[in-house]
């Protein structure tokens, strides 16, 4: 299990759920993963929820915004640390991308945005404050990936090397569906995430980014899942690094599941 104390910008360094029932939300995902699940006052009057294993912060819980909309549906939100994210806010509408949530502070914690990428996925991004964001990783419980599925990777590529500096090559599947690995530093080494076409059995036809949780078992999670009122979209499925698996969480909330080696 990876404890971290910074991130280098242009990392994937935080995950929060903004759902329309945050007590089940705790409870579903308490059961899920272990979470120790804390309610936190926010500036005007606002409440959210911090998600810790042994008193690490893993990931967030928030109720979802009436400003997303009746059509929004509860969402994963995978964050990126940028240096300022007023700079990467305005970075993102050059390189055509839109900005649905301008910079604002999250108490001391980070100044954080939310924007989408020109095929329509959202991103955050984090700029760290007295919070570096998720305090550990990979492990059972904890943030592992994230993956972007999308209608036109290059179009979304191009996006991203532009706003954060990636390096983005496509791998070798032996025949499988294609699939491109994320790298941070513009250099071709320590993986940042994944990205594919949109396809997989069951997706819907939105783009759209995929946090991974780490699992011992993701047969034993996906059942856990169910019992706990969760679905299976995507039953265990064995890639070259592991087992994969996807869940729809009771409010309807997307996530999936990782099963085998991981970084420290």
């Amino acid at each position: 299990m990876g404890t971290r104390s910074s991130y280098e910008s242009g990392t994937f360094s935080w995950v929060e759920l903004a759902t329309t029932d945050r007590d089940d939300a705790k409870r579903f995902y308490g059961g899920m993963f272990g979470w120790e699940c804390e309610d936190e006052a926010r500036l005007g009057g606002d409440v959210s929820t911090m998600a810790r294993l042994d008193g690490a912060a893993v990931a967030g819980i928030t109720d979802q915004s009436a400003s997303q909309g009746p059509e929004a549906s509860p969402s994963w939100v995978s964050y990126v640390t940028v240096a300022r994210a007023e700079e990467s806010a305005t970075r993102a509408r050059e390189l055509g991308g839109t900005v649905h949530a301008e910079p604002f502070d999250i108490g001391d914690a980070a100044r954080v945005a939310v924007v989408a990428d020109p095929t329509g996925a959202s991103i955050g991004l984090w700029e760290a404050r007295d919070s570096i964001g998720s305090e550990r990783v990979n492990g059972p419980g904890c943030l592992t990936s994230n993956e972007l599925a999308t209608d036109d990777v290059d179009a979304a590529s191009k996006f991203y090397r532009g706003l954060f500096g990636w390096a983005i090559e496509e791998v070798d599947t032996g025949g499988g569906p294609r699939y491109w690995l994320i790298h941070g530093e513009g250099a071709l080494e320590g993986r940042n995430g994944g990205m594919r076409e949109l396809g997989r059995p069951g997706e819907g036809v939105a783009p759209n980014w995929m946090p991974y949780f780490t699992t011992e078992s993701a047969g034993k999670a996906l059942a856990r899942a169910e019992e706990l009122g969760g679905s299976t979209l995507m039953p265990a499925t064995q890639i070259p690094a592991g087992t994969i698996a996807s869940v729809r969480d009771p409010q309807g909330a997307v996530f999936s599941i990782f099963e085998g080696d991981v970084d420290d």
